[in-house]
Formats: structure tokens, C-alpha cells, sequence
């Protein structure tokens, strides 16, 4: 612990822990966020191109992705246990692989969620002039300065924000399956045909052919972006071994019930070819069911979606900084807490970043955000990779005798870590087969480029040792 960190007044909620944050973040705040981290707007809205490309078997996609993500975040919960740290990823790519593994996870894991957040604070102006006549980027500065405000004033403000933003999220997903199961059941509502067969009647469960069902796989990935969240956490729950490990451990639970469930009863209440892109399955659902008002309800889950996802975005980003900073491969200021043990330097610093896309959202918001966001697309690839090399390099060093036990072990590994990162490198194939996938081929090496240029730059300790 520092100097500067050991003289942090007392902020009168939680004990802090070695790193200087305070452990604000209850059990039951990390369940919920772990839970709102795999809920999304790829359920809620980019749910219906995908069934239009896939049919009934996207639901195989989602649960052949579920099941690589399960195996990623029991790797990192075993890495988590072993050495429970803020900056989980970069920690550990920096010890198990080399400083720059660690300068690129970390820096990478910074630009997915700035991008993602970018992409959110448009969107969620979308949403608000469903209701209002109010400019798009008003919306976005508006947004960004309250999750801003939030996230300055304590760690524990940020888990209740995202405890409700997860608990509407929920909410709305149960009510959808309990309602379309009463529809199935008893047949209420105004839905032409809704029975279980038309998983398999309209053209089979690959309508469009495996090969669609394929390609699929890439949008699937992408609707788990932000279930690797508890990991940053660390570092400010409370019991955080025991903690992080019921939360990782009811993610099979949570893929079962809120992907696969939400889109098996979807697509028995309705056939597949109801769906299409651009417009939400879930509307379409409560609307068939005779909901009044379906699309302002699910309109304003959407924007709690989004919410949620520019919260836990200045959320993560101002750890991730600190982090960098604590190993020297980001500027020193950014290394410091304020008085409530919050990195305020690199949420400040992350959140301005971030007003680029309030600009860019009033030049351009369409096509620009496509490359924005193919940031996040190759971004988090990586940073999952790294985590499952990470994770096999430790087992090694386990087995030598050189590393702890850890006793929340990966079931089946070395050969489920492999089996996930075979699943990675599938998904990255296929984007070459895709117009969106080559531009996030592209985006993904000029990052790439970016990163390597920025080692030297950036880092205090490379610079040092040049001189």
C-alpha cells in the first residue's frame, strides 16, 4: 500500500483493502450486476436480425457461446480466487505472459467499454425521443454527465444503480416468459399459432441452412459483452472468494433462463419468420399477446439497457486506468483515489474520452459508430483469450509446484480451456465471411498498431529502461 493510500480519510462505509478501494459492493449487488452484465441490448433489440438469419437454431448458438463463456469466467473466477484483484485481466496477463500482455490487455479492456459506452449514449437518445422531441446528443452529454456524477461519488452509488438497472432487466425478460408460457398453455392473446412445433415446423430448426446458423455465432458472442464484469470488481466486494464464486457459478442458470428460455418461448408463441432486424422480438411478442403499450415498455427496458451499460462502462474504464497506472504503463495521475476511495482521475479522464462520441453522435452517429464499436467486437475477443491463456499458463505453474492451489477449480481443464479458445478463434474466422466483421478485422488491427506504438509512450518503466 502507498503512502497516499494509507492516508485516505475515512469515508465511514466500508473497510478498505489493499489496493485503497473500499469494499462497498454487497453480495447482493454483485449478483445483480453479474446478472446485468449478461443482459443486454443484443437480447432485448439485436435479438430479432439474428433469428431472422438463424432461425430456431440461434437458440444452439446461444448455447454453444453460453457454454465457451461459461468456461472463460470459471477460468477467471480460478484466477480470481488464486489473487483477487481490480485489474484482473491486465494483472494477470502481466504476470503470466509479460509487461506488454499486461499494457495491451489493459489498455484493450479500456477501449472496449469507452466504445461501447459511446455506442450506448447514442442509442439511449434514440430511446428518449420515442417519447420527447429532444436532440439525440443532448440526451448522450445528459446521460454521460449523470452516470459521470454517480460513479464520482462512491462505489457503492455505481452498485445500486446497477442493481435496479439489472433488477428492470430481469423483470421485464421473467414477465415475457411467464406471460408467452400462459399463452402457450391457455391461449390468450391475439398470436396465430402459438405452439412449441414452431421450433421445428416452419423449414426445420435450420431454416436458412447451417451455414447462417454459423454465422450467427459472432452475433451471439457480442450479446455476452459485459458478463466478464464481476472480475473488475474484485478489488471492492465484500468476501470477495466467496462472492464472485456464486456469482460465477449461477451463470449456467442465468444463460439457461434469460437467452435460451426468453428465445425458446418467443419462438413457440411465434414462428421465426415473424422477426426481423431492426425491430425488437419482445414487442413484437407483447404486442401479439395484447399488451397495450408494448413498445414503450420494452422501449424503456432498452434504455435502462443502456444505462446499465454506460454505468458499468466509466465504472470499469476508471479502474482499469488506476491499474495501468499502479504498473507504471499509464500516466501517474491516474493512479490516484479521491477522498471515497474512487479512481476519479480515470473516471474523469475515461468520461471525457467518451464525450467524443456526444460529438460524433451530432456529425455522424451511423456510420461512424459502426467502426466505434468494432472496437469492442475484436477488443473483447482478446481480452477473453488472454484470460484462458492465462488460465492454462497458472495450472502449469500449479502443477511445477510454483503457485498456490487455487480450490475453486475449472472443471475438465487443460481441455475445456482449450475448447474455449478453439471457440474464439472460430468466431474470428467467421467474421471474415461478413461485410461488419471485415470492417471489425480492420478496426482490430489499427488498434493493434495503435497499442504497440503507445508501449513506449506510455509506459514509465519502458521508457526508463531505454534511456
Amino acid at each position: 500500500m502507498t503512502a497516499s493510500e494509507r492516508q485516505l480519510p475515512d469515508t465511514g462505509t466500508a473497510p478498505t483493502d489493499d489496493e485503497g478501494y473500499s469494499r462497498g459492493l454487497s453480495p447482493r449487488t454483485i449478483q445483480m450486476i453479474a446478472i446485468g452484465g449478461a443482459i443486454g441490448t443484443g437480447l432485448f433489440y439485436g435479438a430479432g436480425g439474428a433469428i431472422e438469419k438463424a432461425g430456431p437454431a440461434l437458440i444452439l448458438c446461444y448455447l454453444a457461446a453460453g457454454l465457451a463463456i461459461f468456461v472463460i469466467m470459471r477460468a477467471l473466477g480460478e484466477l480470481l480466487t488464486y489473487r483477487p484483484v481490480t485489474g484482473s485481466f491486465a494483472e494477470y496477463a502481466n504476470e503470466f505472459l509479460g509487461r506488454f500482455a499486461g499494457f495491451a490487455t489493459g489498455w484493450t479492456y479500456w477501449a472496449v467499454w469507452v466504445a461501447t459506452c459511446m455506442a450506448e449514449i447514442t442509442v439511449a437518445g434514440k430511446y428518449v425521443q420515442y417519447w420527447f422531441n429532444i436532440p439525440q446528443w443532448v440526451t448522450a452529454l445528459v446521460v454521460l454527465g449523470i452516470m459521470f456524477i454517480a460513479n464520482l461519488v462512491s462505489v457503492r452509488l455505481f452498485g445500486e444503480g446497477e442493481f435496479w438497472f439489472s433488477t428492470i432487466k430481469v423483470t421485464a425478460i421473467v414477465a415475457m416468459i411467464v406471460i408467452g408460457l400462459g399463452v402457450l398453455v391457455f391461449h390468450f392473446g391475439h398470436a396465430a399459432n402459438p405452439t412449441v412445433t414452431n421450433l421445428w415446423d416452419d423449414g426445420g430448426v435450420f431454416p436458412n441452412g447451417f451455414g447462417q446458423a454459423l454465422l450467427a455465432l459472432q452475433i451471439v458472442v457480442f450479446a455476452y459483452v459485459g458478463v466478464e464484469l464481476v472480475g473488475v470488481t474484485a478489488g471492492e466486494a465484500r468476501d470477495p472468494k466467496r462472492t464472485l464464486r456464486k456469482a460465477i457459478n449461477s451463470l449456467p442458470l442465468r444463460i439457461g433462463l434469460f437467452y435460451v428460455g426468453a428465445l425458446v418461448v418467443i419462438m413457440s408463441v411465434s414462428s421465426w419468420r415473424t422477426f426481423h432486424s431492426g425491430r425488437s422480438p419482445f414487442v413484437e411478442i407483447f404486442e401479439q399477446i395484447g399488451i397495450p403499450g408494448a413498445a414503450g415498455i420494452i422501449n424503456f427496458v432498452l434504455l435502462t439497457a443502456a444505462l446499465s451499460s454506460c454505468n458499468s462502462g466509466i465504472y470499469s474504464t476508471g479502474r482499469m486506468l488506476r491499474s495501468l497506472s499502479q504498473r507504471e504503463e499509464a500516466p501517474a495521475a491516474l493512479g490516484s483515489l479521491s477522498g471515497r476511495s474512487v479512481p476519479a482521475a480515470g473516471i474523469a479522464v475515461s468520461a471525457g474520452v467518451m464525450v467524443i462520441g456526444v460529438a460524433v453522435n451530432y456529425v455522424s452517429p451511423d456510420k461512424a459508430f459502426g467502426y466505434v464499436t468494432s472496437v469492442s467486437t475484436m477488443g473483447i475477443i482478446f481480452v477473453w483469450g488472454v484470460i484462458l491463456v492465462c488460465h492454462l499458463l497458472y495450472r502449469l505453474r500449479v502443477k511445477q509446484g510454483v503457485l498456490p492451489r487455487s480450490d475453486y477449480r475449472l472443471p475438465g481443464a487443460p481441455f475445456t480451456t482449450v475448447f474455449a479458445l478453439a471457440f474464439l478463434v472460430l468466431v474470428v474466422v467467421l467474421l471474415f465471411f461478413t461485410e461488419d466483421g471485415r470492417s471489425a478485422l480492420v478496426v482490430g488491427a489499427v488498434w493493434g498498431a495503435l497499442v504497440c506504438a503507445g508501449y513506449p509512450l506510455l509506459s514509465r518503466k519502458f521508457s526508463e529502461s531505454a534511456v
